[in-house]
């Protein structure tokens, strides 16, 4: 579809939430699709995790994005879905690729929202591709464990705080989830959520830099509950490492179910998301130090940087590999 002025920062590039409620969207399309493509019981594929993905180019008001998704894997309850987004400038035709995406979907019946069914199996082309896919099931099946096991952090607001430091640019939305969030399953869109994710990290990142912002990744992004038709969500958003020339900023989203059930307030989605900093050209700009003043302000620093230099090498790594 075409890129509009709503999809957009007030610079015209397209939020990077928009680029992933579109991914989101095609890799729920495919996995619904496989997952009922043989006699059974209905279901549709509920979003579970999408995997590290680069902001590769800047798309812009006016091109066009074109979203294609793939089935990968298959396990018992899973599926994964590789997606590829391709902008093109139907002015010159100029097309090139802005993201590679891969997501894990689980399918849900339509009788029982708890109950998750079998996916039918998928025929490889070779063995080596059905091995690596179980490689890549295995390792995001425990990342999540322990993602899911450190997540209990709040964000709590604070008085006059100091430019640069994390309570001055941390920042939340509340939203009550509708029908229009949601699936036929009456729980909200993975991709909904995403898109109010990136907003609250696009603040986060402007109130620290005062700059354009664009989000460069989104680190591995894990659903660990579903969410419901009428809970209130908080979104949260805190800075946590910055480098010369990219912020991240870790978001958690906490639900309040409180219309059909009396239950605590539970922890559903967590992530980083990396911000880049732009001049009025589009060219990188110099980040301000973020200034740590608590122990565990210091202490998500250094595993940001840690996140950070990881990332580096297997960038460099990738890139001599290429041209060898």
């Amino acid at each position: 579809r075409i890129m509009r002025p709503d999809d957009a920062n007030i610079a015209g590039n397209v939020h990077g939430g928009t680029i992933l409620k579109m991914i989101e969207e095609a890799g729920a399309i495919i996995s619904t699709r496989h997952c009922n493509s043989q006699a059974g019981e209905p279901c549709v594929a509920a979003l579970a995790r999408v995997e590290r993905t680069d902001f590769l180019s800047p798309m812009c008001i006016g091109e066009v994005a074109n979203v294609s998704a793939e089935i990968t894997y298959t396990s018992r309850h899973s599926v994964e879905v590789q997606v590829n987004v391709m902008s093109e400038n139907i002015l010159t035709g100029a097309k090139k690729l802005t993201n590679k995406a891969t997501l894990w979907y689980v399918p849900l019946s339509l009788k029982n929202v708890n109950k998750v069914l079998e996916v039918p199996p998928i025929q490889y082309t070779r063995k080596e591709l059905e091995d690596e896919g179980k490689k890549r099931y295995e390792e995001q099946k425990l990342d999540r464990l322990e993602t899911k096991q450190r997540n209990g952090d709040v964000i709590f607001p604070i008085i006059n705080p100091e430019p640069h430091t994390v309570g001055y640019s941390q920042s939340s939305l509340i939203h009550l989830v509708g029908p229009s969030d949601c699936t036929l399953l009456g729980f909200v869109h993975g991709g909904v959520t995403m898109k109010l994710m990136d907003e609250v990290a696009g603040i986060v990142a402007a109130r620290h830099c005062k700059t354009n912002i664009v989000t460069a990744s989104v680190d591995a992004i894990n659903f660990h509950e579903k969410i419901k038709k009428g809970c209130v969500i908080t979104i949260s958003g805190r800075m946590t490492f910055t480098s010369n020339k990219s912020m991240e900023i870790e978001v958690f989203v906490d639900a309040d179910p409180f219309v059909d059930e009396p239950r605590e307030r539970y922890r559903a989605v967590s992530a980083f998301f990396t911000y880049v900093s732009l001049s009025k050209e589009g060219k990188p700009l110099p980040v301000p130090q973020l200034l740590t003043e608590t122990e565990d302000e210091k202490r998500r620093f250094e595993e940001g940087k840690g996140r950070y230099l990881q990332t580096k090498a297997k960038r460099q790594a990738q890139m001599q590999q290429a041209a060898q």
